[in-house]
């Protein structure tokens, strides 16, 4: 049996037995466990956080960063996370396997391209045979757009030399010639380009306006703590308003360790789409973009939206 077919499996199992019994045996210390994959798309949850604006809302928090989706999985059921911001192909993936968790607000659309070497040779993604392909792995949503992508352009992805990279080395590998294109996310999009690769496409050529990362809690917390639900979910919105609004100071407090330079912060921040929310169109982005993951095979079929989204919104 496939390794990651295990340990998802093996998640569901947790999930499902520990969420309940954690949120029905634990004292409650009024702290909020929120956990974030370390990388661009939680700046809302940083600035929240660094601006106060929990502390205004009366919400006492606990921020820890991940770097795999697998492990902040495994603690939200185990109870040590009840909050989480994390991509929604992997949200719908667990969904689908059981592990009793909701989105409660959107976060991020976009921030996703397709980056080249200046020597690669290419300039259109019919020029992509035959050369090394870098993406960050088969279940990050680059390798899902880029395969609805090719598809749609009667390319097969088993006929191309993909492999997966850490994202955060690509350009490394592409200045030594290791690597011709590589499809990424945002800050590194940016950060690339900035050191001398070329955009081919961005996340609207892929697929105009789709969702990325998402904010989701637990089925214990919801229903524990409904209350703090809505505030951290407006504190969410609060914070996304006050980023989209920033005249650009604001995006200083946002550490990424990856971006260094201010102005080169704030042209990616002006590249992606930060939101909030549960508006029918974000639920109608959401289910086109099931779509594709069933027809690509990374889900078995559509998941009700009920099972899927917070009622409380």
């Amino acid at each position: 049996m496939d390794k990651k077919i295990i340990g998802i499996s093996a998640i569901v199992i947790v999930a499902v037995i520990a969420v309940g019994a954690y949120y029905l045996t634990t004292p409650d210390d009024g702290v909020v466990k929120i956990g974030y994959l370390a990388g661009d798309y939680d700046a809302a949850l940083i600035v929240a956080n660094v601006t106060g604006m929990y502390k205004s809302e009366g919400i006492n928090v606990n921020i820890t960063p991940y770097n795999d989706d697998r492990e902040l999985i495994t603690d939200m059921a185990s109870g040590k996370v009840d909050v989480a911001y994390m991509d929604v192909a992997n949200v719908l993936k667990y969904i689908e396997k059981g592990v009793p968790v909701k989105i409660i607000s959107s976060s991020q659309n976009g921030g996703s391209g397709i980056i080249v070497s200046n020597h690669s040779g290419v300039n259109s993604i019919n020029d992509l045979r035959g050369k090394v392909i870098a993406t960050p792995g088969e279940d990050s949503i680059q390798y899902i757009l880029f395969n609805n992508y090719l598809k749609k352009n009667g390319i097969s992805i088993d006929d191309l030399n993909v492999s997966s990279h850490s994202v955060s080395s690509v350009n490394k590998s592409i200045q030594k010639g290791k690597v011709d294109v590589a499809v990424i996310y945002e800050p590194y999009v940016t950060i690339n380009q900035n050191e001398g690769s070329k955009l081919l496409l961005n996340s609207d050529a892929l697929y105009p306006n789709h969702p990325n990362c998402v904010m989701i809690a637990t089925d214990g917390f919801i229903s524990k703590h409904p209350n703090e639900t809505r505030k951290v979910v407006q504190v969410h919105e609060n914070a996304t308003k006050y980023l989209n609004n920033s005249t650009g100071w604001v995006y200083n407090k946002v550490p990424m360790d990856s971006v260094k330079d201010p102005a080169l912060k704030r042209y990616y921040f002006d590249n992606v789409s930060l939101v909030y929310g549960l508006d029918d169109d974000f639920k109608h982005n959401v289910d086109d973009f099931m779509k594709i993951l069933v027809d690509l095979g990374n889900l078995k079929q559509p998941i009700p939206q009920e099972k899927i989204f917070w009622q409380g919104s």
